[in-house]
């Protein structure tokens, strides 16, 4: 088992920081999601699919 570890160690180390990467990647994403900023990076104020990212929200009745 040791030998295998051994002779595998790159390619173990590699696979490790790879999904490592991705890893944190997916938690950024998913943090900024939630914070409601845009995937692409920058203001939705010029983007042509502005209504269907982020449609109008219901006015509530009875101001």
């Amino acid at each position: 088992m040791l030998t295998w570890l051994m002779e595998n160690m790159a390619t173990i180390i590699i696979s490790a920081v790879l999904v490592l990467g991705v890893a944190a990647i997916i938690v950024s994403m998913v943090r900024s999601k939630r914070k409601g900023k845009s995937s692409c990076g920058c203001g939705c104020a010029g983007c042509a699919m502005n209504g269907a990212c982020h449609p109008a929200k219901p006015e509530t009745m009875g101001k």
